[in-house]
């Protein structure tokens, strides 16, 4: 196979880590990252980052903040 070079594993990563590629860009992307530190680190730290913003994403404010909030926004809305 034919390496796919660190611009073309770069501009598909997100894809690649979503399962969004094809398997012949499957292989070629996972076959670069095994051979190019370089993007080795950048597929981490897209893998790092996706799986802090899902943590993130599945917290909930706490009731009392999420009351002021939902006050606020009432507030609001009844004076426009």
């Amino acid at each position: 196979m034919t390496d796919c070079g660190c611009e073309k594993a770069k501009q598909d990563l997100e894809e690649y880590l979503r399962n969004e590629v094809c398997k012949t860009q499957h292989s070629d992307i996972k076959e670069h990252l095994a051979s190019c530190p370089d993007c080795q680190s950048e597929a981490l730290v897209a893998t790092t980052l996706t799986e802090v913003v899902a943590r993130a994403c599945k917290e909930s404010a706490p009731e009392e903040l999420r009351d002021q909030v939902l006050a606020r926004l009432r507030s609001v809305q009844a004076t426009h």
